[in-house]
């Protein structure tokens, strides 16, 4: 998988990870993929609703060694 860009979010509290890959989003082309390391645990979550409400695809979420990794491929 071919990652355009990537974030860490690691240490901040909900909403500033989403509010974060948003902005990062915001600038990228549809089909670039971005990936986010988040340490709250709300983030799995968060990001899902995300991706669910601005039409990305949710390409991987999940925790390794402590740490989410987060990987969006973001939509048209």
């Amino acid at each position: 998988m071919n990652i355009d860009r990537k974030i860490d979010t690691t240490g901040m509290k909900c909403p500033i990870p989403v509010l974060r890959a948003s902005k990062e989003l915001r600038s990228m082309k549809g089909g670039e993929v971005l990936e986010i390391s988040a340490s709250d645990s709300q983030a799995p979550k968060d990001f899902v609703d995300l991706c669910e409400s601005m039409g990305h695809d949710l390409l991987r979420n999940d925790e390794v060694e402590g740490t989410y990794v987060i990987v969006i491929k973001k939509g048209a």
